[in-house]
């Protein structure tokens, strides 16, 4: 069918504006194909504005549209520019989330994107999974603005499984994915030039939503333990923040999974300091097979409504796949309502109901074990190679879960220099300074994850208290986890990204994209 399409656009100009096209008849007869291929190639060019069909009449040429007048729309900088009545900044920077999105060079193997790599994915189970979604009756109406029963009882089932006795369905509402479920549930929870305390590093998606709303991060930093409870009651006393957002399992991008001991610690803070936790749980079904249980989710330990709990199904499965959930307790469940009507009114029958149908199937356990082998793979894949190549780029403990790796570089590094460079020979990697909520302050020995001979600084290299930020370089090789064995970042790569695993000494295997939402 794409070679008919490519072949008829090719014959256009043999055709005037407006002018009548072969019939589905003689298509079929010139070129040797089925009617069904020749249908959906004019299908194709139709949905390109190439032609337009008339019922019985045939297809013809689209008349050329007129050239849109030229404009002069440079009055909008102005307006853009306006501070709000409120005098807060209104422009909305996107960059951190994009250059997780963006489609990388041809033959670039990708270490800076957000997802599984497709070879990873459950497509054909999510194939199946639509299809019947699809035949199922009233697939195409409107569903209950708080999802699907089925489905909302399916994600309270799936908390409570993990250990946590959670609000149940009654407390559970289906969103368009975990990134959508953050911005809702921040805009909820804290008004415009509200202070709201973040995890440093932490994901870019989660700054680029608090800065879209006009709320402003303040940075606790996260060691090798999780997030520095022993800054957090400080830090909500000085900043006033009534909301902390963490990621206590396999957080994004250091893969720091929250101490036992720090949990009670956490919430106890966020309790003295009548403050909501938001729970981003992205990574629950991203441990890798080696890494033993997971520990419960803070809700487990939460019987009075202070943890706002968000999972979703898309890191897991694939990036279209845009099903999460936000669970909750108490008032605040009409609120979170609320914010998610009015910005989306509901997310799409045919997907909740392809979402029960691929997490009922027999497919589901399986594909989950088979992520946590091939995850668990890669990473020792990746390690070994860096440990051979890069040592000094060797983070102080790998992670057992999620596809990032946070790596250390030596001190004075450009990180940006560096990964141009990369990309240049062939690997995307990502900067790690898109991931800092500041950029301000000089370097302290005791709040930084030291690399090989103690020279090397986290990931994007600098480390924050609630006081402000410290200084350095580094690179987060985020996706890399789920790729397989990395080369040094100045290291030409060739090859395809579905390639098998290499010997110990060549250049890695394939790539995955990484990151939240």
């Amino acid at each position: 069918m794409g070679e008919l399409a490519d072949l008829l656009r090719t014959e256009f100009d043999r055709y005037p504006s407006g002018g009548k096209l072969p019939s589905s008849r003689e298509l079929v007869a010139r070129h040797r194909v089925g009617p069904v291929t020749v249908s959906r190639a004019l299908a194709r060019l139709a949905a390109e504005g190439l032609l337009v069909t008339r019922p019985g009449a045939g297809a013809y040429r689209a008349v050329k549209a007129a050239p849109a007048a030229e404009g002069d729309t440079s009055w909008q900088h102005l307006a853009l520019s306006a501070d709000s009545l409120e005098g807060l900044p209104r422009a909305v920077d996107a960059s951190g989330v994009l250059a997780t999105l963006a489609e990388p060079p041809a033959g670039v193997v990708e270490f800076n994107g957000g997802y599984l790599h497709p070879a990873l994915r459950p497509e054909r189970a999510l194939a199946a999974a639509l299809a019947r979604a699809g035949r199922r009756p009233g697939a195409w109406g409107r569903p209950p603005a708080e999802g699907l029963p089925e489905l909302r009882a399916w994600f309270a089932r799936d908390l409570a499984a993990d250990g946590a006795g959670g609000p149940g369905p009654g407390g559970t509402l289906v969103s368009p994915g975990g990134q959508s479920a953050l911005s809702g549930v921040l805009r909820a929870l804290a008004p415009p030039g509200a202070p709201v305390l973040v995890e440093s590093p932490t994901y870019p998606g989660l700054l680029a939503v608090l800065r879209a709303a006009g709320q402003r991060p303040v940075p606790v930093p996260v060691d090798a333990d999780g997030l520095r409870t022993d800054l957090l009651a400080e830090a909500f006393r000085a900043s006033g923040a009534r909301v902390l957002v963490c990621q206590p399992l396999h957080q994004n991008p250091t893969g720091a999974v929250l101490a036992p001991a720090r949990r009670p610690v956490l919430l106890a803070a966020a309790r003295a300091a009548g403050a909501f936790v938001v729970e981003d749980d992205f990574a629950r079904r991203l441990g890798h097979a080696d890494a033993g249980p997971p520990p419960p989710p803070l809700a487990a330990d939460d019987p009075d409504g202070v943890v706002v709990h968000i999972r979703s199904l898309t890191k897991v499965t694939a990036p279209s796949l845009r099903v999460a959930a936000v669970l909750s307790r108490g008032p605040v469940l009409e609120r979170l309502r609320a914010v998610q009507v009015v910005d989306h009114f509901f997310v799409p029958r045919p997907l909740q109901e392809a979402a029960l149908e691929l997490v009922g199937s027999p497919s589901w356990p399986r594909h989950l074990r088979s992520v946590a082998a091939e995850l668990g793979a890669r990473r020792a894949a990746l390690t070994t190679a860096l440990a051979r190549r890069l040592p000094q780029a060797l983070p102080a403990r790998a992670p057992t879960g999620g596809y990032h790796l946070w790596l250390p570089l030596p001190e004075g590094t450009d990180e940006y220099a560096l990964a141009a460079e990369a990309l240049r020979r062939g690997v995307a990697v990502a900067p790690g300074r898109a991931y800092h909520p500041a950029e301000t302050g000089p370097p302290a020995p005791q709040d930084q994850l030291r690399g090989s001979g103690g020279r090397g600084r986290t990931g994007g290299g600098r480390q924050e208290t609630g006081g402000g930020v410290r200084g350095g370089a580094g690179l987060s090789g985020r996706a890399a986890v789920a790729a397989g064995a990395a080369p040094s970042p100045l290291t030409p790569v060739k090859g395809s990204s579905t390639s098998p695993a290499p010997p110990p000494r060549t250049p890695p295997r394939g790539t995955a994209p990484a990151r939240s939402a």
